[in-house]
């Protein structure tokens, strides 16, 4: 169990990009969603020991994560949104270099390590190309692969799919899924189908603070029968501020479907329907806005 209790954080520059935030997180994937600058990357550089809280508690089944970096960082794995890679240099031979960083000690270890690795991620073909050559969808299961070097209890994965095509996003989320039974894995995103695919719990932060937490059905659950739906030509996209009930606007087959919450029917051509994660997102957002 991943417990995180008040925990805050302001930079230099004034910004509190942490709020009191306090979670619990077991096993299985948990989704974290947010828009960008809501305080999540903050909240994963934190746990991954790369950065200080101004105050709160971090704990992993009774390790201190901001007291305890060196034990943190052996049972950790972290995938960044964004990683350096040395583009000469082969995945095994990269990952094989990064396992002996993570303290598995023989050459025969680290081989068997890798090669499962490589497999498991669909990179044994390639394995040895050079890193330079792979493209987006590879390498974030690259990034997956050395994340997993070591067997680690906790995994951070920030933004894994941001710029993948449908292919690679789809092939890393299978990744995911398949990975995320045994372990804690914090997904990190502000992609809600993400989410809505893989995760049986999440949390919703916004201005450095949790909005919303507990398992998506759930959270659908209590936005049934408030949930409405009107679609319009594209040019009238603009009058959707015109009810202050509406939470999203989207490309609907060319048109726009404008969505809106609301206890009652909201008039004005609106009709009924079903509740998405979207729904339970912008609707968060939209009531703290």
């Amino acid at each position: 169990m991943l417990a995180i209790r008040n925990l805050s954080k302001t930079y230099d520059n004034g910004i509190q990009a942490l709020k009191d935030v306090s979670l619990e997180i077991g096993r299985g994937m948990f989704g974290l969603l947010g828009p960008n600058g809501a305080g999540k990357s903050t909240l994963m550089r934190t746990i991954a020991t790369l950065q200080e809280a101004d105050r709160g508690t971090v704990t992993l089944n009774g390790l201190d994560i901001l007291r305890q970096k060196e034990e943190v960082r052996r049972i950790l794995g972290y995938l960044p949104q964004e990683y350096g890679l040395y583009p000469q240099v082969t995945a095994e031979a990269m990952l094989d270099h990064l396992s002996v960083l993570k303290g598995i000690r023989g050459a025969g270890a680290r081989r068997e390590a890798v090669h499962g690795l490589l497999q498991l991620t669909d990179l044994w073909e390639v394995r040895r190309q050079r890193l330079g050559t792979f493209s987006g969808g590879m390498r974030q299961r690259f990034g997956i692969a050395q994340a997993l070097l070591g067997d680690p209890e906790l995994i951070i994965v920030d933004e894994p799919t941001a710029g993948l095509d449908p292919e690679g996003r789809q092939r890393f989320l299978n990744l995911l899924s398949r990975i995320g039974e045994d372990v804690v894995v914090i997904l990190s995103t502000h992609i809600v189908a993400d989410v809505s695919e893989l995760c049986t719990h999440m949390a919703i932060i916004h201005e450095g603070q949790v909005r919303l937490t507990g398992e998506p059905a759930a959270a659908l659950d209590g936005l049934r029968g408030k949930i409405w739906q009107k679609v319009v030509g594209r040019d009238e996209g603009s009058s959707a501020g015109d009810c202050r009930a509406v939470i999203s606007t989207r490309l609907l087959a060319g048109r726009m479907a404008i969505r809106a919450v609301s206890d009652a029917d909201p008039g004005d051509g609106f009709e009924p329907a079903e509740p998405d994660l979207e729904d339970v997102y912008f609707s968060t957002l939209k009531a703290v806005g």
